[in-house]
């Protein structure tokens, strides 16, 4: 019997003015949120992503101490509990993507993973942290991650993270397959003039070379003080080929939903014999520093 599981991603512009107290920007994004969650609980989505810290703007734009007040601890802050009481209602898992506090002053970009009966399984934190022009400040903001690139043993698959720019390299992507991943999910924020034509090119490579699904997210619109760019959008999933399932528009907040057929990974993998003609023997110079 095949093994095919509904997914979804969720695309959103920012829900409220920049401007506004902490908890009124977390709590209009949630909201906006919520009602995605809804309706792809109501099509039967079976695994949900939503984009890299979707309860509030890209912050990263500035660097400001203020944003270091809109982190939440993992498991036991106010989102992931949240989350996992919509997981559990719809027997959904979710991925999670938040500002987390480890510890006072210690913080990283980091996404939860619930499973469908609503156990917290465990959390990716973001490892290659940018810190460049135009406005991706982000070691202001973000320690580099320090849990390995760990696979979740979901209800409907094995589940793993890579967030925003570490899809630019193809070391933890591997390291992701060789771990067992079956979907990787690649919650980002990325703009125009920037990122784009690398948008669809890179993350099916990862697919094709580890033969796993892939599910890209990336949020919409300008956002203000800010504008280093328009947030094109384009969330979709690929397939262990690289071809593309289903993409969502430029410029609309929108629910993505696609689904897998996690049996064609052994189709491939029996073609394409990549895992197997791997030489780690011969990549030392790989981690030279």
């Amino acid at each position: 019997m095949a093994r095919v599981v509904k997914c979804g991603l969720i695309q959103a512009s920012h829900a409220c003015g920049t401007g506004e107290n902490l908890i009124t920007i977390r709590d209009a994004n949630i909201e906006k949120h919520l009602k995605f969650i809804d309706k792809a609980g109501s099509e039967g989505v079976q695994i949900l992503c939503m984009q890299e810290i979707f309860t509030g703007p890209y912050f990263c734009a500035e660097q400001t101490t203020r944003w270091y007040d809109s982190t939440e601890h993992i498991p036991d802050g106010f989102t992931t509990k949240l989350m996992q009481e919509y997981a559990k209602r719809y027997q959904m898992v979710i991925v999670v993507p938040i500002y987390e506090e480890d510890t006072t002053g210690v913080y990283y970009n980091t996404a939860a993973v619930i499973d469908a009966d609503g156990t917290y399984l465990g959390k990716y934190r973001k490892h290659h942290i940018p810190h460049c022009a135009p406005g991706f400040w982000e070691k202001f903001y973000f320690r580099p991650g320090n849990l390995g690139y760990p696979v979740f043993k979901t209800k409907y698959a094995n589940v793993g993270v890579y967030i925003c720019y570490d899809r630019h390299f193809p070391e933890g992507a591997r390291a992701l397959g060789l771990n067992g991943a079956e979907i990787v999910f690649n919650p980002s924020a990325t703009v125009a003039g920037l990122s784009e034509y690398l948008w669809k090119l890179e993350q099916p490579a990862h697919a094709v070379a580890n033969a796993y699904f892939v599910g890209a997210i990336n949020r919409v619109g300008y956002e203000e003080p800010w504008r280093i760019g328009e947030f094109y959008g384009q969330s979709y999933f690929c397939d262990p080929r690289g071809q593309f399932l289903a993409q969502a528009t430029r410029d609309q907040d929108e629910l993505v939903v696609a689904e897998l057929d996690l049996d064609k990974i052994r189709e491939v993998r029996n073609v394409w014999q990549f895992f197997r003609d791997r030489r780690p023997d011969s990549y030392g110079e790989l981690v030279k520093g």
